[in-house]
């Protein structure tokens, strides 16, 4: 039965899903091939004819997921309302500055209460909302859910092990949802707490920024285990004092997306900042990546809810200055150092202290 969800470690008999992604870049492409590869229907839009005609043609993304083949039962297209209409649930799957624009022309085709799963990472700057929030403002009709987890395209793709968190707002999407998306290389677990998953996933990608910074000044891995160790400390508190729940920090997608994302050759994130850790300015290294740099985007974001939320984040301070306000990398490490001294964590009591 459709949305059953899982009895144990055994996948519920489910009818083949008829399913719509929406944006053909390394993330959307290598979840498509895995949705079809669990026996669903699978169409995948491209707002970009010319990505379109490469799809099809050769059936493999020669740029962006390149020896992932893309099978001729998975459907192509240019037209967004082919990859909306009739489908069981859509997955938006397009860069974070772009999801609004995206949800705007979606919106006309989506039906009264169709899921959409977006599984990109960013908080909008102008508005602070996360990408779910933009969904629902633009699409009021659509149940919105989102995936996330350490899970690099170019792994999924590949059929290496991985795990994500479906987060929901009921139970039984989520459960139907990790349904369709497990296999024996993608285990899924499922969550209430969409902001904490949205915002781990957004601001980690900030913390890579100052990862890949570091890496690139030649720095060792006593200094990368200091980043991710006080980068997710920063994110839980923002997150916790936005309503997000510890527990998600502490889960894959925390600590878990962060330890791959400041760590792993595939993060994109992480290959800017080692850029500009070399010299190289934030668009040059955006250039050399060629692709949608999220925590560029996400930064200024983060700094201002920072400051809405009255919450410290020395990190996310640190890399905005070198990003927008001509720091140079060394500096900015130099200044985290050298902060004032304190408390690793100030709600420990001290022996000699209690009455």
């Amino acid at each position: 039965e459709i949305g059953s969800g899982l009895v144990g470690s055994e996948m519920c008999i489910r009818d083949r899903a008829n399913i719509g992604v929406l944006g053909a870049g390394s993330w959307g492409t290598a979840l498509s091939v895995l949705l079809h590869d669990n026996g669903n229907q699978v169409t995948i839009w491209s707002i970009d004819p010319a990505e379109v005609e490469m799809l099809s043609k050769e059936r493999e993304h020669k740029t962006k997921l390149p020896g992932v083949q893309i099978s001729e039962e998975i459907q192509i297209t240019g037209e967004i309302q082919e990859a909306i209409l009739e489908k069981d649930f859509l997955v938006l799957a397009v860069p974070s500055p772009f999801t609004r624009a995206t949800a705007k022309k979606m919106s006309p085709y989506v039906a009264e209460g169709q899921m959409i799963v977006d599984v990109a990472k960013g908080i909008e700057e102008t508005t602070l909302m996360t990408l779910s929030e933009q969904i629902k403002e633009e699409i009021p009709q659509a149940d919105v859910a989102v995936l996330s987890g350490p899970s690099h395209a170019e792994e999924v793709g590949r059929k290496l092990p991985t795990t994500c968190v479906i987060g929901a707002t009921t139970r039984k999407t989520a459960e139907y949802l990790q349904s369709v998306f497990m296999s024996k290389v993608f285990r899924v677990y499922t969550s209430p707490d969409i902001l904490g998953i949205e915002l781990g996933g957004s601001l980690k990608n900030v913390i890579a920024l100052a990862a890949g910074i570091a890496d690139g000044l030649g720095y060792g891995d006593n200094t990368k285990a200091a980043l991710i160790t006080r980068g997710i400390a920063e994110i839980a508190r923002l997150g916790v004092k936005m309503g997000g729940k510890l527990e998600t920090f502490t889960g894959l997608t925390g600590i878990g997306d962060l330890i791959v994302t400041c760590a792993s050759v595939h993060s994109r994130n992480r290959r800017a900042g080692y850029l500009m850790g070399q010299g190289k300015t934030m668009q040059e290294a955006m250039d050399e990546v060629q692709m949608v740099v999220e925590g560029v985007y996400s930064a200024k974001a983060a700094r201002k809810l920072a400051e809405k939320y009255e919450v410290s984040m020395p990190i996310v301070e640190q890399i905005n200055e070198v990003l927008f306000e001509n720091k140079s990398a060394a500096q900015a490490v130099d200044e985290l150092m050298l902060r004032e001294s304190k408390s690793e964590h100030s709600v420990l009591p001290w022996p000699d202290e209690t009455v």
